[in-house]
């Protein structure tokens, strides 16, 4: 395999394959369950989000397929569908409902894999115990428990999925994003684990009629999630506006906050960063020349690399207060402020964001070998004005990722 998630992808498969093949054997029980289930998830997937930086795009599709996979009664009676069966239905759902997604152009493959994988360890954990009756004993709390016990379970094997795949495919750190999915659990995950327990104890006591009765939390909350993905994308857009101000005023080489803001979030992932913290280096980076908007005479191509130390800090400052003015989170604003200060002193973030800069600055004068160039040149100032780990960390972003500074304009 060239690529190691190719492995992820072709474990699922087996996984499917195995189902199908046993379903078509076997045929198809509860019928009208596994309809009602496959409508169920189709609707989640069609509706998923795209384009929004959340972990779970399609969180009524996987409410749906946990629901099915932990389902032991319907309206009282035994269920005779097992784990292949599981599979098997909730893959031609995923898929069915993923084809809007992939006409668009959008990647499925890796949500698909996820969906599978994680939807056949629960059933597996479940089905084949259930219907011999070893869960017989276990009724009111203790079986709600056993449910959500089995569901966080499945929720931790889907961030660990869902990190070594983002891990293979980016080569960032595994542990950062590990964190950051983890921590994601605390969010949208809790309410689809929540929902699915809950739809598959109601569907044993009520029948197939729970189920669009207890999808309107969820949905209500996917809503709540969309507006905000919407008020974020805005308020990111309006910072990337202001960031282009040095630009159109002529201060700064057009794209060059944006490069900087790019390279900067790989050396923050690199070195650990996640969340939130990536976020403020990201809104800092792109705003950390608007300090030379309050200059008379700009900056000759705008590059505060080579100013002295004194003046460098001055419009730091600067920026600082402007950054201020607009509203922008507070962290983001003592960011730029510090980016000037001796490194020792400086956040984390104010480090990347004064060696990246440097580095872009340096790079884009220094002609076709200028990258390399740039990055001795750096290295060789470690020793007091930029940080060695980070330094560090931009070598091997730019070895990995093999990045090159893309052209102005």
């Amino acid at each position: 395999m060239r690529r190691p998630e190719r492995l992820v992808h072709v474990c699922a498969g087996l996984v499917v394959c195995v189902s199908l093949t046993e379903v078509l054997r076997e045929g198809l029980a509860d019928r009208g369950i596994a309809l009602a289930f496959a409508a169920l998830i189709v609707v989640g997937e069609v509706t998923r989000w795209t384009g929004a930086r959340v972990r779970e795009a399609a969180p009524l599709g996987a409410a749906g397929a946990l629901s099915y996979a932990l389902l032991g009664a319907d309206a009282g009676a035994a269920t005779r569908h097992g784990a292949a069966q599981v599979v098997a239905i909730v893959f031609a759902a995923a898929l069915l409902g993923c084809v809007p997604h992939t006409v668009r152009g959008l990647p499925v493959l890796d949500h698909l894999a996820r969906r599978m994988l994680c939807t056949g360890f629960a059933a597996v954990c479940f089905q084949p115990l259930y219907n011999q009756g070893v869960f017989g004993a276990w009724d009111g709390p203790a079986y709600a428990l056993l449910l959500l016990a089995l569901l966080a379970l499945t929720a931790l094997c889907d961030a660990v999925l869902a990190a070594a795949l983002k891990h293979f495919r980016t080569g960032w750190p595994f542990g950062p994003i590990l964190r950051d999915e983890l921590r994601a659990l605390l969010g949208i995950g809790s309410a689809v684990c929540a929902t699915g327990a809950v739809m598959a104890l109601a569907v044993a006591v009520v029948g197939l009629w729970a189920l669009p009765v207890f999808c309107v939390p969820l949905l209500l909350t996917q809503l709540s999630f969309r507006r905000y993905a919407a008020v974020r994308t805005t308020y990111r857009q309006t910072i990337a506006s202001l960031a282009r101000a040095t630009e159109i005023a002529g201060y700064t080489p057009a794209g060059h906050a944006h490069r900087v803001a790019a390279l900067s979030r790989a050396v923050g992932r690199d070195l650990g960063l996640t969340g939130r913290d990536l976020t403020v280096l990201e809104y800092a980076a792109l705003m950390h020349d608007i300090g030379q908007l309050s200059l008379v005479d700009p900056v000759p191509a705008g590059a505060t690399a080579a100013l002295p130390a004194a003046e460098q800090r001055r419009i730091a400052l600067l920026g600082g207060a402007v950054v201020r003015q607009t509203g922008v989170d507070g962290e983001v604003a003592v960011v730029v402020e510090r980016q000037a200060d001796p490194y020792l002193r400086q956040p984390v973030a104010a480090r990347i964001v004064r060696a990246v800069n440097a580095y872009e600055e340096k790079a884009r004068d220094a002609g076709p070998g200028g990258p390399l160039t740039a990055l001795e040149e750096l290295r060789l100032a470690t020793a007091g004005d930029y940080a060695p780990e980070v330094v560090e960390a931009l070598g091997r972003v730019l070895s990995r990722e093999r990045l090159t500074l893309p052209q102005a304009g």
